[in-house]
This record gives structure tokens, sequence and C-alpha cells, in this order.
């Protein structure tokens, strides 16, 4: 008779900042580098959360016109992240250069919320 050991394999649970940036990249159509990210605490007297501050790049055509659908959809987009609400999602800055190479570079701040 045969044993086989079932190994369980402990599931890491992934944070709000992995999930937002993974909503972002979908939203970007897999076309963006994200270049940096920074996520602050936030809190008012009602509420709790984050304020994440995120750098893309774009890169090509195909890319930055995708970036541009970004830019349109960013501030309107309902994002599905588990017991989160994004209460504010802004482009604050853009650079779009043709040369040399073409790109487009975004900064955008999202504010996360708990859901209690």
């Amino acid at each position: 008779m045969r044993v086989e050991r079932i190994v369980s394999v402990p599931r890491t649970r992934r944070s709000a900042a992995e999930r937002l940036r993974d909503a972002l990249a979908t939203l970007a159509e897999g076309q963006a580098q994200m270049l940096g990210h920074k996520e602050t605490p936030w809190a008012s007297i009602t509420f709790a959360g984050t304020r994440h501050r995120l750098a893309m790049v774009f890169e090509g055509p195909a890319a930055i016109a995708a970036g541009e659908r970004f830019i349109d959809a960013l501030p309107d987009h309902e994002f599905a992240i588990p017991r989160q609400l994004v209460a504010d999602a802004n482009v604050l800055a853009v650079d779009h250069r043709l040369a040399p190479d073409p790109h487009m570079a975004v900064t955008v701040e999202i504010l996360l919320l708990e859901e209690g």
C-alpha cells in the first residue's frame, strides 16, 4: 500500500497595494511599466486608508495609445479590490515625448479607503 503525503502550501495574502497595481496594469492593457509606487497612510475622522502615488511609463506607439485610453478611463473606473473602496483616482502628471523614442510617463494618485 502506498501512502501519499499531502503538503499544504501556505497561501500568502496579496496586499491592497499589490491588487491596486494589478488593477492598474489591467486598465493599462498590459502596456505600462511600473516605475515606482509610494504608499502613505491616510485618515479622516470617519475613514482610514492609504494614498498611493504610482509612476508608469508607456513606450512605443501602441503603448502610448493604450496610455491615452488609460488616462481617459482612470477617473471613472470601477475598481474591484476586496475590502477596499477607491475614493479618488487622479492623473497628476503626463510627460509625452516623441524623440528619441516615443514614450509617455504618467503619474497617478489613488486614495483607497478600508471598507469596514
